[in-house]
């Protein structure tokens, strides 16, 4: 094969004045692979470390929501002790103060369950809710069957979740001869 002037891939290239500049040694080249690895394994343990602090900040929180959840609560129902405290407290106290006393109490003591949101249950005259009342017995009634006549024990729910079921006695089906 000969060198051929019309043939430019055939030509030989001159070499790089300074070969250095143009092609940096293997040296160089592992030492800029190897501090582009500890960069990336920096971040690396950079995130893994801001991993652990936000998952462990987020069990502290957690931990703290759960032991103070009832905190104010608990305060609103000091309030109410207090009340009922001084109540008994009074030596002198009629039939009539200490009845005023105790309603003002549990007017008290509602306004607090009101505020956070502890709701009634009392089903009389509704149709029985298995998730809402428990059925502690049946009776004959003019009702329809399977209607609340009577609540011996009020429920209670908190944020429409059942704290406790309303104890109630249901209307039976008459019995036809």
């Amino acid at each position: 094969m000969e060198l051929n002037d019309t043939n430019p891939q055939l030509e030989p290239r001159p070499a790089p004045e300074n070969s250095a500049e143009v092609m940096p040694s293997l040296e160089d080249v592992l030492k800029e692979a190897e501090r582009k690895a500890q960069e990336h394994y920096d971040a690396w343990m950079y995130a893994k470390a801001e991993g652990e602090n936000i998952r462990r900040r987020a069990i502290e929180d957690v931990s703290k929501a759960q032991k103070f959840a009832v905190e104010r609560f608990a305060n609103e129902m000091l309030a109410v002790k207090d009340s009922l405290e001084a109540g008994l407290a009074v030596e002198t106290a009629t039939v009539e103060s200490f009845k005023s006393g105790m309603e003002l109490t549990l007017k008290q003591l509602s306004g607090v369950l009101d505020k956070f949101n502890i709701s009634e249950i009392n089903p009389v005259g509704e149709k029985f809710d298995a998730h809402k009342h428990q059925a502690i017995g049946m009776l004959e009634s003019d009702q329809p069957a399977n209607t609340v006549v009577s609540v011996m024990q009020k429920g209670y729910a908190l944020n429409d979740r059942v704290l406790r079921p309303a104890l109630v006695m249901v209307a039976q089906a008459k019995k036809t001869h």
